[in-house]
């Protein structure tokens, strides 16, 4: 599923996100019934574009974003400068 209307509030690279969230380690995990991935910090959950999906990602960050159209926020690992037009692969 494509979204077109993605908002990205904020950015931060990965040893900022951690520092900031109080967190040692991002894990990218894979569904095995799905295919997609997604990773996971501590407690919480977050989603991973496509690229993380298949090895494209060289300078990863961790966004908030926020579906326009529903106002569901959350976290999205992407390749920097991806935006818009981004695959959404969980909406948390």
């Amino acid at each position: 599923m494509v979204v077109r209307d993605l908002s990205f509030l904020e950015t931060w690279t990965v040893p900022e996100f951690k520092e900031n969230n109080g967190i040692e380690t991002i894990e990218i995990k894979r569904n095995e019934k799905t295919g997609k991935c997604f990773f996971t910090f501590g407690v919480e959950t977050g989603a991973c574009s496509k690229k993380v999906e298949t090895g494209e990602i060289t300078t990863p960050v961790i966004s908030q974003v926020c579906v326009a159209s529903t106002g569901d926020m959350f976290y999205m690992l992407h390749q920097k400068g991806e935006g818009g037009g981004a695959t959404t692969l969980a909406v948390l």
